[in-house]
């Protein structure tokens, strides 16, 4: 019998997390401050007003004006999405099949690869250097070896933290002709943006999320910046609607209020500071510089799930990361609230 679905689908892991009710939340790089009460009537009171029966508007062009505006891009080369994984999905659906494959850095953000595989796209894993950086010239091998098709990139990386230098991405696109995807979901905690090389690199493509900086990982909106021949391209394949009247409503409110909500990344940046040299004077424990909203460390007494689970047990959650490739002894915890934080920095001293 013909099988029900296309082979790769049954050969991929899923990406999946355990729920688990934990005091303290320190596993999915969450910004772990609320909405003020200001900012959120203020979204109330807008999508209150209109008409929940009505479909979005089928170009939410509003919406895109804001987030030009936001990031000082174009109109017409801001897509809008569910979140940014929606809009990666949307990417890897349209650039690769089975003849055409996909670069990555690993170890990184655990979707790409499914992603590529989920539409039988071949998927080249460059190893990063031992500090967790991008080995630029191997990347640069792989992609013209292969013919990749696309390489994709996150910076800040989930789940190590750094971020790729502007000029190793340029020398990227310049020795390369595949379509290169910069995913940034953290770059409010870390240095310049991709956005800067967008109006020289019409192969580039930058994602953007409002789920971490932002603190609406419960809305769900993402974007993509990128050259507007290439937004109205993939514009044709986009799911109509994905973004519905009440995100499209708070996005355009945040950006609005971005002076009030930013002020919680100065928080963050210094926690995430307080934290690293925290883990750095512990023994047996490893930590790695970032800069993102999370601490990539390494635990080299007890196993990472003798650590998860000593933590857990004392209510605080973090995220075991040793199955990733070249993390073997990984964790990684957001940074939280400085009362949290100090919880976890005491609980870890016990049991590392």
């Amino acid at each position: 019998m013909r099988p029900l679905l296309r082979p790769p689908i049954e050969r991929i892991t899923e990406y999946t997390l355990e729920h688990r009710e934990c005091r303290i939340k320190l596993n999915q790089n969450e910004n772990p401050f609320d909405l003020p009460d200001e900012v959120r009537n203020e979204v109330l009171s807008r999508v209150a007003a209109v008409h929940w029966s009505r479909y979005p508007e089928f170009v939410p062009r509003r919406q895109m004006e804001k987030i030009a505006e936001f990031t000082g891009w174009t109109a017409d080369g801001v897509l809008l999405g569910n979140g940014s994984n929606d809009l990666l999905q949307l990417l890897f659906t349209c650039a690769l099949d089975a003849g055409r494959g996909v670069v990555i850095s690993q170890p990184t953000f655990t979707l790409y690869k499914l992603l590529a595989e989920a539409v039988g796209a071949p998927v080249c894993e460059v190893p990063m250097t031992r500090s967790f950086t991008v080995d630029t010239g191997a990347v640069i091998a792989a992609a013209n070896e292969r013919g990749a098709a696309m390489l994709v990139l996150c910076s800040p990386n989930n789940p190590t933290g750094g971020q790729i230098p502007l000029a190793d991405l340029e020398g990227i696109l310049r020795a390369t002709g595949a379509l290169v995807v910069v995913d940034e979901a953290y770059v409010q905690f870390a240095g310049p943006s991709a956005v800067t090389l967008l109006a020289r690199n019409e192969r580039l493509v930058v994602l953007q999320t409002f789920s971490k900086a932002m603190g609406a990982a419960g809305l769900r909106f993402g974007y993509a910046l990128l050259s507007p021949h290439l937004a109205r391209q993939l514009a044709k394949v986009k799911l109509p609607y994905s973004v519905n009247i009440f995100t499209l409503i708070a996005a355009e409110v945040f950006v609005e209020r971005w002076d009030t909500l930013k002020s919680w990344i100065g928080v963050l940046v210094a926690e995430r500071g307080r934290v690293f040299s925290a883990l750095g004077a512990m023994d047996g424990v490893r930590p790695y510089a970032s800069d993102a909203n999370f601490l990539l460390f390494e635990t080299l007494r007890k196993t990472p799930a003798e650590v998860f689970s000593a933590l857990l047990s004392r209510g605080i959650l973090i995220r075991d990361v040793s199955r990733y490739p070249m993390l073997e002894r990984g964790l990684r915890v957001s940074i939280g609230t400085p009362a949290e934080n100090d919880e976890f920095i005491d609980a870890l001293r016990e049991v590392v």
